[in-house]
C-alpha cells in the first residue's frame, strides 16, 4: 500500500516538473539576485573565464579568479576593476590538490569571508591522436578536467552546506553527453565531469540541501581557440555554427539565474544527447558521419602540430 502511495507521488511529481520544464519554455522565470556572493572561477585568465568573471561582476558579485597563468589571470582583474567590480586574482594551478587547499585557505583568510558560488571552468585538450599523445599530455587533461573538481569542491563545499547557501556551476561540454574521435582525453575528462556533477547533485538532494544549488553547462564547441582548426560538414554548420564566447556565457549565466540543473548550449545539442540513449550506436554512427562529425578533429590535430612546430613553448 505505501509503495502505490509512494508510485502514485512520484508519477505526479514527474508530471509536475515534465509541465514546469515546459512553461519555462514560454514564461521565464524569476532571476535570483546574486549581488554581494563571492563568485570564485577556475580559469578565469581565458576567454570564458574572463567574460564568466565579467558577468558576475554586472550582476554586483564579488569575484576571485585562480588561473594557472598570473599574468592573463591579472589582466582578466583589471578589467573587473576597471567595471567598479571588486577582484581577487590568484595563480594556481587547479590540477595540485595540495596548492588548491593551500590556496583556499588563503582566499578564505585574506577576503575574510566564504566562497558561495564555485564556477569550475578550467578545462584543456591534448589535440594529439591517443596513439601518438605522450602520456603527462592525457594525464594533464585528466587533472585538470576532471580531479580539479573534487579539490576545489571538496575545499569550499563544507561552508556552503553549513549555512545551506551556495551553487556550483560545472562548465563540462557536449563532449561530456556524447563523443566524437581523436579527442579521448577531453570526452574522457568531461564525461568524468558531468558523472561527477550529478552524482554531487543527487547527494545534497538526499541531504535536503535546498539552498546549495547546482548548475551544469554543456556547450557545443565555443570559438575560443580551444579547438582552432575543428569543422563540421559545411552545410550543417550553417545552423550549427562555433558559439560565440559572450553568446556562451549569458546563456551559461541565464541558466545559473534561475536555478536550471543543466544546459546545453544552443538547445540543438540536445538532441544528439537523446539521440545517444535511444538509438543503436550504429544510428549515431552514420549519422554522425552525415553530419561530418566522425572526422571533425583532424584539421584541429593539424592545426595543434602546426602550431607546435612553429612554437613549441607555446604549444606546451
Amino acid at each position: 500500500m505505501i509503495f502505490l502511495m509512494d508510485l502514485q507521488v512520484m508519477l505526479l511529481d514527474v508530471l509536475y516538473f515534465i509541465l514546469r520544464s515546459c512553461l519555462r519554455l514560454v514564461f521565464r522565470p524569476r532571476t535570483k539576485p546574486i549581488d554581494g556572493e563571492l563568485v570564485l572561477i577556475t580559469g578565469s585568465g581565458g576567454a570564458l573565464g574572463r567574460l564568466f568573471a565579467l558577468e558576475f561582476t554586472k550582476h554586483g558579485a564579488e569575484v576571485v579568479l585562480w588561473d594557472v597563468n598570473g599574468e592573463a589571470n591579472e589582466d582578466t582583474a583589471k578589467l573587473v576593476r576597471a567595471r567598479g567590480g571588486q577582484a581577487h586574482a590568484y595563480t594556481v594551478d587547479v590540477a595540485k590538490r595540495e596548492e588548491v587547499y593551500r590556496t583556499a585557505d588563503l582566499v578564505r583568510k585574506e577576503v575574510g569571508r566564504d566562497v558561495t558560488y564555485l564556477v569550475n571552468n578550467a578545462g584543456v585538450v591534448a589535440g594529439e591522436r591517443l596513439l601518438d599523445c605522450p602520456d603527462y599530455l592525457l594525464e594533464r587533461t585528466l587533472k585538470v578536467n576532471c580531479h580539479a573538481l573534487f579539490w576545489t569542491v571538496k575545499a569550499f563545499l563544507p561552508q556552503m552546506k553549513d549555512n545551506n547557501h551556495g551553487h556550483i556551476i560545472t562548465i563540462a561540454s557536449v563532449l561530456g553527453l556524447f563523443s566524437t574521435a581523436c579527442v579521448e582525453d577531453y570526452c574522457a575528462s568531461k564525461f568524468a565531469a558531468v558523472g561527477f556533477h550529478e552524482s554531487l547533485a543527487h547527494e545534497l538532494l538526499t541531504e535536503d540541501l535546498d539552498g546549495v544549488k547546482t548548475t551544469l553547462v554543456c556547450p557545443y564547441i565555443v570559438d575560443t581557440g580551444m579547438f582552432e582548426g575543428c569543422r563540421i560538414r559545411e552545410e550543417v554548420e550553417l545552423i550549427l555554427p562555433p558559439l560565440e564566447p559572450l553568446y556562451c556565457v549569458q546563456q551559461a549565466m541565464n541558466a545559473i539565474l534561475i536555478d536550471q540543473p543543466l544546459v546545453c548550449i544552443p538547445r540543438l545539442t540536445y538532441l544528439p544527447f537523446l539521440a545517444r540513449a535511444l538509438l543503436p550506436w550504429e544510428s549515431n554512427a552514420v549519422t554522425y558521419r552525415f553530419m561530418g562529425s566522425d572526422n571533425c578533429m583532424y584539421p584541429f590535430i593539424e592545426t595543434m602540430k602546426k602550431r607546435e612546430a612553429s612554437d613549441p613553448l607555446k604549444a606546451a
